[in-house]
Order: C-alpha cells, then structure tokens, then sequence
C-alpha cells in the first residue's frame, strides 16, 4: 500500500491565480486593441525587467531596514536589496535616465506586463496583476496630460465600452493648495499629507465613512486589523469633505453659458441649445433640464477653494488648459470629467492626476438570466510625474502616463458578458488531431501533421496510449474542430477519414441510440490523402475556425 503521508498537497498561495487557455486568448486579444489604440496615438513599445534594484524603485517603499512592505524584496550575492516591481512606471523612469542621451526627447513609449504587490489580498485584490502603460517623458506641456485622457477613452471604446465609462481628471496642486489652506502645507507635513491622499484615494471603496475615520485617528476593517489616520482635527476634515463637493455644477446651455445652479428662469431655450453638436458629448441629468456639467466652473470653484495658495492656482491653471484642449477635439464631460476626488495614492504624482471610473454597470447574475447594476470602480490611472526620472539625474524632467488595469479591466468585461457569453468566449478552438489507428505507422501518421502543419493548421498527433475511443474523447476535450482518421483499408485506397466533431456533436444529439450512431458515422467522410489540406480547410471554414 502507497504512503501518502508524505505527498506533497497541491495548493496556490493566497493572492495569486492560475489562468485557464480561454482566459489567457481572451487577454491576448484585449491587449491587443489597447497595443492598436496606443500605437496610433504614435507610442512605440520597450520592455523593462520584472526585477529592478529597491532604490531604483523609489519612494513608495518605507524607509526601514528591509523594504518588505508593499514590495516583494530579497537580496543579492553582494547584499543589494532588489524588488519586483509594484508598477510600470518606476522602471521606465529608470530606464531613461540611463539610456537619456540616446532616447528622443519627448520619449513616447508603452509597455505591458505583471506587476506585484505585497498588500493584502481580497476580492479583486491579487498580489500580481498585469497593466498596460503609455507615458510621454520630456515635455511639461498639459497638451501632453490631455492626450493621456483622450487615450484612455479612446482606449475604452476601442474595447466596446462606450458610455459604460468616464475619464475623471484632477491635480495634486488643487488638493495641496487645499491642505495648505488648513495648515497642512510645509515639508514638515509632508508625512501627514501622503497620509491623507491615500486616504482619499479611497474614497471610492471605503465611502466617506471610512475616509473620515483614516483622516482622523484610524480605521479597524472587517478583519480586525488597524489602519492609523492622519490625526486631522475634525474642523480639517470638514474642511476636506467640502472640497469633495465642489463639482455639483450644472450650467445653462445658452449663450451666457451661465454658472448659477440656483437660475431656472429660462429653461426653455436652454433645452434647444443642448441638443446643438456644442454639448452633444456633455454629462445631462434629466433632474437639470436644459442644463449640462460643466468642467470650466469646477475649476472655477477649486480657484476659490485654494485661496490664495500659488500652488493650488497652478493647478487650476494647468487643469483649464487641459479641459479647453480635449474639448477643442470633441472630448466633453460626458468622457472627462474634472473631478475632485481624484488623488492617486503613490506620491510620486506632482500635478495633474488621472482615473478611469467604469459607470454603473448591468451586469448578470450567477443564473445568467437576472441582471443588476454594478459599480467597479476605477479601472486605470496615472498622472504626471516630473520628479521620477529626475532622481537619477542633475536636472528635472518632466513626464506624465497612464496605465489600464489589464486584469481588473477583463473582469469588469466578463461581469458586463454574462455567464453564456463567457462559456463562449472562453471556448477555444483545440488543434487538429491525428489519431494512431496503427502504432506500427506513427512515421505515416507524424508526416500528415507535418504537412497540416506546413499549411498554417493548428495540428498535434494524438501522443497518449489509448485505443479510438479514447482518441475522440480526448479530441473532444481539447476543443478540436475535427479528427483524421486512417486505418489499413483508407491506406490502401490513399485515403484518410476527416471526422468534424462540431457538426457530429450536433448530429449526435439527434440520434436516439448508439447502434445508430455507430451506423450513420455522423458527420465523417473520406478524401484523397492529397486532398487532406483542402477538406480540412473547408471543415476550419464552415464552422469560422480561427486560432491565435
């Protein structure tokens, strides 16, 4: 009797997860659409490794003598701490300092792959995750940050979610000109204000509840364990949560564009103007008819919430410009959208910040009949960073990016998809199989797999040890479209049998008993052994059969 005491148990570590073949297809092909849209946007690709020195990555580790929060670290023959990389940012950035003289300037380049994160793990939440970045490093212009935000919603509707999402554009100079106004400006706040920002930035997630608690003493989440605040007095916190009520503003569409919320006096002409091709990609809410969401009077509204901090009108500024510039190529708040909760939690961020939201969702239940609605949050993200680069070098340099959350993304599509549509989509075509009538004659059997082969087929020879039985059932696991079949009598005639399993499966279901369906051989017939590429062509053809 075997000892298993001492077997090994099959498990994988919390925070990860395996992907099956459908899943990995489906990935593919969304990268590829987002590689198309980057591409024309005139992004050209550079891979960085997954590994990079601890101190290449930058301020998002704590200072401590081993960096393993929120990275996963270890250290080398020569006792250097090396870390795998939390994002795509902070090795391009390293990249270019090192490869500076010989890069055009601006840099544009895109890149994509796993990145890994040491924080706790939960739904949603994985320790390693892919994304897929765009960044212009060398220009400080905010032409530059508005192409970031066309991007992303170019992007999104290249991936057939139009109207399901919405760009939300802010800047880290609004909120410090905001935290200087309640005496939390200075270097020497500079620990308590990272505090606060990443407490915004979860706002989405934790509601206002959870985000008052962190701005204050702490938080104690489900688990049990313990988040310590900011420590801001509860005057402070006040004054953050009106600033998150700065973008309530509905404007006329007239002539006077006019910025008062309270004036409903002509309602009428108002409604005409906001069927013009002026504000048809403007945010309308039936509870403000005649009236659309204007991003130009929030950035109005931030001016006077900074006060007179320079800093925070910097900000204003930069973000004026950049509303003026995607509304001159047709982007209107329907798209982007300035809004002020958008914070972004690295610190690396030093002015304009950018999200991807996906709106309320319909999404199917597990029953895959019943549907509800969904909010999944941000989906991507990212800002300027002039700071970055310029830490391996003796000059600033500016630069700005973006990056979609490849797996959050996917899982927001599935959700949208239902059930049916996922077992579909996940449904991938398997190889030709060659099945093994006769094992005296493999040499015969490899050379048709060859010559498939040779013809740009998917084909595999069946490599098991089990007689035709087993071969079909096998075919048919694998997804294959079809079998090719030769025993002694098809071999003296130069003949192959082509058996199509899609077309026998649906044969199949109509056929009462297995005597009958031993008889009939549905959907099986023989062809010349040099007509073998040609017949299964057509078999590939008829069902729209399609690899890669």
């Amino acid at each position: 009797m075997a000892d298993k005491t001492n077997k090994l148990k099959a498990r994988l570590p919390r925070g990860l997860a395996d992907r099956g073949a459908g899943e990995i297809a489906a990935t593919r092909r969304m990268i590829e659409t987002i590689r198309e849209v980057y591409e024309r946007y005139g992004f050209e690709p550079v891979e960085t490794p997954a590994i990079e020195y601890t101190d290449a990555l930058g301020k998002f580790l704590p200072d401590q003598d081993r960096p393993n929060e929120g990275v996963f670290s270890f250290q080398d023959d020569d006792e250097q701490w090396l870390s795998l990389r939390y994002d795509l940012t902070a090795p391009l950035a390293r990249y270019v300092a090192e490869n500076f003289d010989t890069l055009p300037k601006p840099y544009r380049s895109y890149r994509f792959g796993w990145v890994f994160r040491n924080e706790k793990p939960g739904p949603g939440r994985f320790w390693q995750f892919m994304q897929f970045d765009a960044d212009t490093v060398g220009s400080a212009s905010p032409a530059a940050d508005a192409e970031m935000c066309m991007l992303a919603a170019d992007t999104m509707e290249a991936l057939g979610l139009k109207g399901q999402y919405v760009v939300k554009v802010n800047s880290r100079k609004i909120l410090d000109g905001v935290l200087e106004a309640i005496n939390l400006g200075g270097e020497v706040n500079a620990g308590r204000r990272l505090t606060v920002l990443r407490a915004i930035d979860k706002l989405d997630r934790l509601k206002w509840e959870g985000v008052s608690a962190l701005l204050g003493p702490g938080r104690k989440d489900d688990s049990g364990d313990f988040t310590r605040g900011a420590g801001l007095s509860s005057t402070q916190i006040e004054a953050i949560r009106k600033y998150f009520e700065l973008d309530q503003v509905w404007s006329l569409a007239d002539a006077s564009d006019s910025k008062s919320s309270a004036d409903l006096s002509r309602p009428e002409n108002s409604i005409i103007a906001l069927q013009t091709p002026r504000f048809v990609d403007e945010l309308k809410d039936p509870k403000w008819p005649g009236r659309y969401f204007n991003n130009l009077s929030v950035i109005d509204n931030f001016e006077v919430a900074v006060g007179s901090s320079q800093v925070g009108r910097e900000g204003a500024n930069e973000l004026r410009e950049i509303v003026e510039l995607v509304h001159a190529a047709g982007y209107g708040s329907q798209r982007i959208r300035v809004d002020p909760s958008v914070v972004r939690g690295l610190e690396y961020y030093t002015g304009p910040v950018f999200e991807i939201e996906m709106t309320e969702l319909l999404v199917f239940d597990d029953d895959a009949e019943n549907r509800k609605l969904v909010r999944f949050g941000s989906v991507g993200g990212g800002g300027r960073y002039d700071g970055l680069v310029g830490r391996f070098r003796h000059e600033n340099v500016p630069a700005t990016g973006f990056s979609i959350g490849v797996s959050r993304l996917r899982a927001a599509l599935r959700a949208v998809a239902g059930p049916l549509a996922i077992e579909a989509e996940d449904k991938i075509f398997g190889p030709v199989v060659v099945t093994v009538f006769d094992r005296t004659r493999i040499a015969d059997y490899q050379k048709m797999v060859a010559t498939l082969r040779s013809a740009n087929i998917r084909a595999e020879l069946y490599l098991g040890s089990g007689k035709m039985g087993p071969q079909l059932k096998y075919a048919d696991k694998r997804g294959s479209p079809c079998v090719i079949i030769q025993g002694g009598d098809e071999k003296a005639l130069s003949q192959v049998q082509i058996k199509d399993l899609i077309e026998g499966a649906k044969a199949a279901a109509a056929i009462a008993s297995n005597q009958e369906w031993r008889e009939s051989r549905p959907a099986q017939f023989a062809v010349a052994e040099d007509k073998l590429v040609e017949a299964v062509r057509e078999v590939l053809a008829r069902h729209d059969v399609k690899w890669g």
